[in-house]
């Protein structure tokens, strides 16, 4: 059995005036939020399931249902943390993550920097480590009618 491991996450939240928008642990400048039971981090939900699903632990719903009052609200860097955390005590590191976020507004290439940051210091990574592209659907779907947002992550974890 090999020691590489592969794990993809997906996550979709809607958009609502007046709410805080919540990605990889920084408030961005928004006129509309994430709709959802925690903060609705989508990028470290994204994160989070890929791990998961790379070690074979299934989802984060799993660990921290949406419909457990107790999560109500939660921070989503707590999620992350409690997902590497159970990595770790399997003895699994991470080789790189690459991700994508699907929004139409606002423009993430300004923050993609500070997200970088934020994330790699929370998962105790190097930058080097950790790719942020942010996209558009070109006004289609769901994400053009800026209903919502989407974001997708690929991990690649090493048994040490």
């Amino acid at each position: 059995m090999t020691n590489l491991r592969i794990g993809i996450g997906y996550d979709v939240h809607q958009l609502a005036s007046g709410l805080p928008l919540i990605i990889g642990g920084l408030q961005l400048e928004s006129e509309r939020g994430i709709v959802a039971h925690s903060d609705g981090d989508i990028l470290f939900h994204s994160i989070a399931d890929a791990l998961l699903g790379a070690a074979a632990l299934g989802d984060i719903g799993h660990f921290f249902p949406d419909d457990d009052p107790k999560y109500k609200n939660i921070d989503s860097k707590i999620i992350l943390l409690d997902v590497l955390s159970r990595l770790n005590k399997m003895s699994y590191s991470i080789v790189n993550i690459d991700v994508t976020i699907v929004l139409e507004k606002p423009k993430l290439v300004p923050w993609i920097p500070k997200i970088k940051s934020s994330v790699s210091t929370c998962l105790s990574i190097d930058s080097g480590q950790l790719n942020i592209k942010a996209t558009t659907s070109e006004r289609m779907g769901f994400v053009g009618e800026e209903k919502g947002v989407a974001c997708y992550s690929v991990v690649l974890i090493e048994k040490i």
